[in-house]
């Protein structure tokens, strides 16, 4: 069972800390590759941590898990925490984010869809991203295209 599942059992819709990672993966041409997910909106590869992982190991698990792609020499861009990333979900549960975010240009493998989650995926240009992205998500790839303007 999901660590936050298990959680739930016991704390019912009270907020709760809700730890994961997230990636944003780049291709040869400075592409990012984002997930639309089942409610329509974007998004990057990355869930939520269980017992035990590492922030590295969860941001890799669930790109394996999502994409079907490896990754590699994550850089941490930076851990997002705070009452900003406060939510409440249709079902009234309640929860506060921790969201390590890495970046990687090291992606192998072959990309297969996990349909249960994403109704597609696909490299977008970095300066081109889709209305319907997630706000948080936007602001994580905001920050690392700000990173690699300050490091040009």
């Amino acid at each position: 069972m999901e660590y936050y599942k298990y959680l739930r059992q016991y704390v019912g819709h009270r907020p709760i800390i809700l730890p994961g990672a997230v990636v944003i993966m780049l291709n040869e041409h400075n592409e990012v590759l984002l997930q639309k997910r089942l409610d329509g909106y974007w998004g990057l590869p990355g869930g939520l941590m269980d017992l035990g992982e590492s922030f590295e190991e969860a941001a890799k698990r669930e790109v394996y898990e999502e994409t079907g792609l490896k990754v590699d020499h994550l850089k941490l861009l930076n851990v997002f925490s705070g009452s900003k990333y406060y939510s409440k979900i249709p079902n009234g549960d309640e929860f506060y984010s921790v969201t390590a975010v890495y970046y990687t240009k090291d992606v192998s493998g072959e990309m297969k869809i996990d349909y249960s989650e994403s109704e597609t995926m696909e490299y977008v240009p970095i300066n081109k991203l889709p209305r319907a992205l997630i706000a948080e998500y936007r602001g994580f790839i905001e920050q690392y295209i700000d990173l690699k303007k300050d490091h040009a």
